[in-house]
């Protein structure tokens, strides 16, 4: 019976690649389809991956520590009891595909593939030029890059959302030398100076320093969020809003939840209700952009920043959040962050956001800068809440001084496709739907 690759399948949204924490079956032993085969760390989830097929797991290929791709084998199943040999199929005919990534600097080789799905390593230059049909590098946003593009982007520090965005004249649409380099020309005078702040910093260590090694959690952090700052156009918005009528409402209600929905009322459900009806007024916002495409995104998916215990911080997503009201929305939100502490939250929890919230208030600051989520095109922060004495004009007595709870609304936005006048309009619009929030509701 014929060896079957068992790839790494699909993952969610933008999710390209996972790193193999355990293996759950030994070479040798059977295992059964649907059965969990060994277990990754996508992004921020880990998760268990479920074997393709019933049989022996003949062999490995992606060991414990190493990063699998999406669409590529990470093992080889055996089928049945019958084992053919390695070197060569049934009728000694080989084929040609994509090699895993990693070879060393300078050797250029293809993966040869039997028809029975056993893999050998072979030199392309030993191989008819047609005959080789993949490029061998990994995947990232579904597109390949070639040794010489990923060796010039890593070069020239292109992040990886900024490399997805340059269209390609290759075959397919792939990104050639020649493309990146026209780009880079563009996007950068040859005559310009380089910036130091872009070379890796080597530090003087002194005997009372410590030093931490980032874990792999906070090192995605980080190339993420370097990433969206090449990538992304940054425009900031800020409006303070006058929340008084929120937070007497949310005093009021907050033992009802309790005691008919069994629900703990925080202020989140509120703002992220605000943030969908801005949404539906300005569609725009709930967008993305793919090269030179505008994607308006048919469903509201709220991204909800969570920092987690070890600091690190997490972003699930509550789905569909224009179908929900607030009782819905604070079961969500209390469930979602309650198993993202716990690290209980599934990879599908965590993908999909069409437009990100942070309520940096609950850490007691008033204004935040924060970075946008890619793929989204904008995050609006919420600062904490202060007593402030505002001028109040009543129409029967005038201008009066009043003791008033107000709340700064930082909103950063994709300036590439969102002008200063759309995203002041959308800020002004949620702090619009929380001074006007319907006190006497309950849900």
């Amino acid at each position: 019976m014929p060896l079957i690759e068992m790839k790494l399948p699909q993952m969610g949204e933008s999710v390209t690649e996972a790193t193999v924490i355990t293996w759950l079956v030994k070479e040798g032993e059977q295992v059964r389809e649907d059965e969990p085969l060994l277990e990754v760390a996508t992004d921020k989830v880990d998760t268990e991956v479920h074997a393709s097929a019933s049989g022996i797991l003949k062999k490995i290929l992606v060991p414990e520590g190493q990063v699998a791709h999406i669409g590529r084998p990470v093992a080889l199943i055996l089928s049945g009891d019958e084992v053919l040999p390695p070197s060569q199929s049934p009728d000694g005919q080989k084929e040609i595909i994509a090699d895993e990534p990693g070879s060393s600097e300078g050797e250029e080789t293809a993966s040869v593939h039997s028809s029975n799905g056993v893999k050998q390593s072979a030199e392309i230059a030993d191989l008819p030029a047609d005959s080789v049909t993949a490029s061998r590098n990994p995947v990232l946003s579904g597109r390949f890059y070639s040794p010489l593009v990923r060796k010039i982007a890593q070069e020239e520090h292109l992040g990886l959302y900024e490399l997805d965005s340059i269209p390609g004249t290759g075959a397919e649409g792939r990104l050639t030398a020649d493309d990146l380099v026209g780009y880079i020309k563009k996007r950068v005078p040859e005559d310009a100076p380089q910036s130091a702040e872009s070379e890796a910093i080597t530090l003087d260590l002194h005997q009372d320093d410590q030093v931490i090694e980032m874990d792999r959690v906070r090192k995605i952090i980080a190339e993420r969020m370097k990433a969206s700052i090449q990538l992304a156009a940054h425009v900031y918005s800020f409006l303070e809003a006058d929340v008084t009528g929120v937070i007497a409402w949310k005093n009021r209600m907050a033992a009802y939840y309790l005691e008919h929905h069994s629900v703990r009322l925080t202020y989140s459900p509120v703002f992220i209700e605000a943030i969908v009806r801005a949404l539906r007024d300005f569609p725009m916002l709930n967008s993305s952009v793919e090269g030179t495409r505008v994607v308006l995104r048919g469903h509201i998916n709220i991204g909800m920043a969570v920092a987690l215990p070890n600091g690190n911080l997490i972003v699930p997503v509550i789905k569909d959040a224009d179908r929900l009201n607030l009782v819905q929305l604070a079961q969500q939100v209390n469930d979602l962050a309650q198993r993202a502490r716990e690290n209980k939250l599934s990879l599908e929890e965590i993908t999909g956001a069409t437009y990100t919230m942070t309520n940096v208030g609950q850490f007691g600051t008033t204004y935040n800068t924060p970075i946008i989520m890619q793929p989204n095109v904008g995050i609006l922060a919420f600062g904490t809440i202060e007593k402030k004495p505002v001028v109040l004009e009543i129409p029967e007595h005038g201008d009066i001084i009043a003791i008033r709870q107000r709340m700064v609304l930082s909103h950063a936005y994709d300036h590439r496709v969102i002008d200063g006048a759309l995203g002041s309009m959308f800020v002004k619009r949620v702090r619009e739907y929380l001074e006007n929030f319907d006190t006497n509701r309950q849900e």
